[in-house]
């Protein structure tokens, strides 16, 4: 089942009240998104400065997971790792502490599967519900809501989540049970990373060939050899030096470290993503954590 849930459900005063965990940039696109489209919008951020923006936009800013779930049982999650959604959803003090009956959670994060399959089990027992939903297409789509956003969970709580999900995307694709959602991401920011790298090398054999840099993506991209990193990437953010994507090195590291992980656990053997990881592993030692992930080009041909 792949295809996107159209639904033309308006806004009831039942269902208007969203929370999100993590004002970030991906955060707070989305929680623009869902006041434009009539929600009551619910946050919460460790981060003063991220507060401060969120309550700028009209986000009603809360101090807690506790606060939060006072205001609503449907809560979104942008967060930076595994381990922070673990902490927010089964922490102490987490969700599952104050979540009100029939709870539903939305994870945006990028994260890791089998963490995603941990507290979905945990979970079970109770009336709550989790969704994968691993997104693509950065601060800029999370705001316009035209993310891309792959589904793992229930067919019941995607059902239900159906009129948030369309909201915040342009597609959205269900991948199956729990975790399948975050394990599609990550092989997705697998083959992102790998096409980065080919990419750049690919430019580097052009330009030193004689080639015009931009002459040579505009025929990529009118060939085979396209994509989608030579028809956005390389446009919009490397060829113009404007490396202003707003996801970072750090990020897509993570990322790759954990498709990396995920090959070692299922005991395969893949010779070229192996190559990729390191790449991006030994970027570590000349790229900062918070740069864009686009400066990786840096690395493979088209040095500064």
């Amino acid at each position: 089942m792949g295809l996107k849930l159209v639904t033309q459900v308006g806004v009831s005063m039942a269902q208007n009240a969203v929370g999100i965990v993590g004002l970030g940039n991906m955060g707070s696109g989305m929680a623009q998104t869902l006041l434009r489209h009539g929600y009551k919008v619910f946050g919460v951020d460790l981060g003063a400065e991220q507060q401060q923006a969120a309550r700028a936009l009209g986000v009603n800013v809360v101090a807690d997971a506790a606060a939060l779930c006072r205001q609503t049982s449907v809560i979104l999650l942008s967060l930076p790792m595994a381990k922070h959604v673990q902490a927010v959803i089964a922490g102490a003090d987490g969700i599952m502490a104050h979540a009100q009956p029939n709870t539903l959670i939305i994870d945006t994060s990028t994260s890791e599967p089998e963490v995603t399959r941990s507290l979905s089990a945990l979970l079970a027992p109770t009336s709550h519900q989790l969704l994968d939903c691993p997104v693509s297409g950065g601060p800029a789509g999370a705001l316009a809501g035209t993310m891309v956003m792959l589904v793992g969970g229930e067919q019941d709580a995607y059902k239900r989540a159906a009129p948030y999900l369309d909201v915040l995307s342009s597609k959205v694709v269900y991948m199956g049970g729990s975790g399948n959602g975050h394990a599609a991401k990550l092989v997705n920011n697998l083959l992102c990373a790998a096409h980065l790298v080919t990419t750049a090398e690919a430019v580097a054999l052009g330009t030193k060939a004689g080639l015009n840099a931009q002459d040579l993506i505009a025929g990529l991209n009118a060939g085979s050899g396209r994509s989608a990193i030579s028809e956005v990437n390389f446009p919009l953010w490397v060829l113009n030096d404007e490396f202003n994507s707003g996801f970072t090195m750090g990020l897509m590291r993570k990322d790759v470290g954990l498709a990396k992980n995920m090959i070692a656990d299922l005991g395969m053997t893949l010779c070229m993503s192996e190559q990729v990881a390191q790449v991006w592993a030994d970027s570590e030692d000349n790229l900062a954590a918070d740069r864009d992930f686009n400066h990786i080009v840096k690395n493979c041909g088209l040095g500064e």
